[in-house]
């Protein structure tokens, strides 16, 4: 396992040499960010964490209660947006990316959508939750689209490489 992430560190480390200056400067705000959201992630799992022992003491806990349902995994899924945008920076850190993918930020979004979805007022209006489906649908049907196009550039560098060999 050390001589990976020493292999990981010293590709870090030729590729800041031939950073520009700007490159550089993403790269440590990508740093920063990451550190800034990972403290954030620990602090909100320990909340939630105490949230939900508190709740299991005071045997309020009960899934079936919508309200509680609602807080909890509203909670959850919180914490999954931010692990994804934590993620979803790292890859950039690591350059793996060079900038944010788009289609990472689509996935965000449906994952808030369907937080949105979860924590929902029983009473919401009709035209509310048909703006939030058809935001999933638009969200939805972009994702389809950016990845039908990275499947069909996939396959054509594939059969480059096929008509290379």
């Amino acid at each position: 396992m050390k001589p990976a992430r020493n292999s990981a560190f010293q590709s870090f480390r030729d590729q800041w040499a031939i950073m520009g200056f700007y490159e550089r400067f993403e790269q440590v705000i990508a740093l920063i960010l990451s550190a800034v959201i990972a403290l954030i992630i620990v602090v909100s799992l320990i909340q939630l964490i105490s949230i939900v022992f508190t709740l299991l003491l005071a045997d309020a806990f009960s899934p079936l209660d919508h309200k509680v349902f609602q807080n909890v995994f509203g909670m959850i899924m919180t914490l999954l947006i931010a692990m994804e945008f934590k993620h979803s920076i790292v890859r950039v850190a690591l350059r793996r990316d060079s900038i944010i993918q788009v289609k990472t930020v689509i996935l965000i979004g449906l994952i808030a959508l369907s937080r949105k979805f979860v924590i929902l007022d029983p009473e919401a209006s009709p035209g509310k939750i048909a703006a939030l489906a058809g935001a999933t649908l638009a969200l939805g049907a972009t994702y389809w689209l950016l990845r039908e196009r990275d499947d069909r550039l996939n396959a054509s560098v594939g059969r480059e490489r096929d008509d290379a060999s």
